[in-house]
């Protein structure tokens, strides 16, 4: 069964998530960590709970959500994993990291691997399907567990709302069709895990999320 523990870092309050298993495996999942303090407090739950990383992937590049790319891959040798359609994403941060304060970003290592739809990834005894889900980001991917009945969405949908589309590279009709046809075709008690904020369900969100009828 996975475990899945949520970390939030950052000016933008970014979700970071572990994932872990009976093995001790674990996944790491957009590290936001930015601060000393911040990659100390992740480093300091690893090890209290004797985990051992194999693998660290992002849903997507946006900035709040790789600020701890770097850290994590040299810390852990782990390789990094992204869709394909969002190298440009993280390859434009080091152009516009300052305007957000953020002047001592770590440049990400480039990804080893790229991560494709409807691939299966695997650690310990566990298995993750990747989801393509561009609209925020083109590249945009999310996690899903069959199994444990979870999805880590990134920033595709939150409770009550949706990913914001006015960044480069997001499109409105792009995230609609992505949530109508692939995130709400997932079971209703999947619990979603999102980049920002509180857990939701997809059976709560296809009754109550404006996306259904939200127009740009």
């Amino acid at each position: 069964m996975v475990k899945v523990h949520k970390l939030t870092y950052n000016p933008f309050q970014e979700n970071t998530y572990i994932l872990s298993d009976e093995t001790h495996e674990a996944v790491i999942i957009d590290p936001g960590c930015y601060e000393r303090s911040e990659q100390n407090h992740l480093v300091q739950y690893i090890e209290a709970n004797n985990l051992k990383p194999v693998m660290l992937i992002n849903t997507h590049c946006h900035i709040d959500h790789v600020l701890g790319n770097s850290f994590v891959a040299n810390k852990y040798n782990l390789p990094l994993g992204i869709h394909k359609e969002d190298l440009i994403t993280l390859n434009s941060i080091p152009n516009y990291a300052h305007l957000y304060g953020f002047d001592g970003y770590q440049l990400s290592p480039e990804p080893a691997y790229f991560l494709e739809e409807g691939q299966e990834i695997k650690f310990g005894n566990s298995t993750l399907k990747i989801i393509f889900g561009p609209g925020h980001a083109p590249g945009h991917v999310a996690f899903f567990s069959a199994a444990d009945k979870f999805v880590i969405n990134g920033d595709i949908l939150f409770s009550g709302s949706f990913g914001r589309v006015d960044l480069p590279g997001g499109n409105f009709q792009t995230l609609k069709k992505t949530i109508l046809e692939k995130m709400f075709a997932l079971p209703d008690d999947t619990v979603v895990y999102c980049g920002h904020g509180s857990e939701t369900t997809i059976g709560a969100e296809k009754k109550t999320n404006p996306i259904r009828y939200a127009e740009l």
